[in-house]
């Protein structure tokens, strides 16, 4: 038996019911969006930094706290809170195990902690595939240097140095990586001086002549320090550049002994891409999640913000969410003998 649909609903009526249930779906989404967007209306987000106040991750934070939320709807009060201990590490469990997850609570780290993750699994239990990626401010333009008293100017000369003392945090920061590459793959004589805070801390060193020099992010170094002449760059560890750096300090990649050394410094250097990364919780609703993360690429490219970067020498070359993801997914399949290899390197 055959049956008329059109005897039960005239096409003119099915058009109206599909009419009217395309509206109810246009107006469910609309809603969703609304709440979305209503959310951040009189709260707080806290950008949870993983070092002292003063030093490079600081400074970008507290670049990026005055302007996120002028691209967020409700503009939420934006407060920086400062949460050193173990690298940045500190701060990264407090996210996921503490902190809410509501999409008020992100975190800027030391990236170095992504290369740790695969060199030292053992120690630093983290999976940051396990994060909510908001993006990166910009990728790492690290520079091993030594302060102007300091009689050399080139990688030859710091060679015959008996002992450059340097500082840092805590093993496995940028900074340690960055200095032990240095040491075993260049020939440097680098003493490695723990116990400093932060960076801020170890730039009062070095003037006092407790320390002569150090590897560091170039932009994250005091400026009267590059326009006094205050230091020499010794060698790149990065293929960025910077407006002020000496277009001669030579790059780590370029002028390695050998290909595995090459192959190496790659991967030791890697996450450099995600410079000054920001994250939230994975329990973190993907609603909020995008909105933070419209947020912050509408940030990357508002005049304001990058007018006040440029003020505070803070390179902009950002990695949104999504690109970010992808970086650290191919980090995470390095063949494990490159691993091994860059693990020798990154061991006390």
């Amino acid at each position: 038996m055959t049956t008329n649909i059109e005897a039960f609903f005239p096409k003119s009526l099915g058009l109206r019911l599909a009419a009217a249930a395309t509206l109810l779906m246009q107006v469910s989404l609309a809603a969703t969006a609304a709440r979305s967007d209503d959310f951040y209306h009189g709260k707080t987000v806290t950008l949870v930094v993983g070092y002292a106040a003063g030093g490079g991750y600081d400074i970008n934070a507290r670049l990026l706290a005055h302007h996120l939320a002028d691209h967020i709807a409700g503009h939420p009060n934006i407060i920086v809170e400062n949460m050193p201990g173990a690298g940045s590490l500190t701060m990264l469990r407090f996210i996921n195990h503490e902190a809410p997850t509501d999409g008020t609570t992100i975190g800027l780290f030391d990236f170095t902690q992504i290369t740790n993750s695969l060199l030292t699994p053992e120690t630093v239990k983290i999976d940051f595939r396990q994060y909510k990626w908001i993006g990166s401010i910009a990728r790492d333009l690290a520079v091993c240097y030594v302060w102007s008293r300091i009689k050399a100017s080139s990688l030859a000369d710091i060679q015959k140095i008996p002992s450059i003392p340097m500082g840092r945090t805590n093993p496995g920061t940028s900074s340690d990586i960055e200095q032990k590459i240095f040491r075993k793959l260049f020939s440097v004589h680098v003493k490695s001086v723990a116990g400093y805070k932060g960076s801020s801390q170890a730039f009062i060193a070095v003037e006092n002549g407790e320390l002569d020099g150090g590897c560091l992010t170039w932009s994250s170094l005091p400026p009267n320090w590059i326009s006094g002449k205050k230091i020499t760059p010794i060698l790149r560890l990065s293929k960025a550049t910077a407006p002020d750096l000496p277009s001669d300090v030579p790059d780590a990649i370029d002028i390695a002994k050998s290909p595995r050394d090459r192959e190496i410094i790659e991967f030791l250097t890697a996450a450099g891409k995600l410079g000054k990364p920001i994250v939230a919780s994975l329990a973190t609703p993907q609603a909020q999640v995008d909105v933070l993360r419209k947020a912050f690429k509408h940030t990357m490219t508002d005049p304001n913000f990058l007018a006040d970067a440029a003020k505070a020498r803070q390179p902009i070359d950002p990695v949104f969410g999504a690109d970010a993801e992808n970086i650290l997914q191919k980090l995470y399949t390095t063949p494990s003998q490159i691993v091994a290899a860059a693990k020798e390197v990154g061991s006390e």
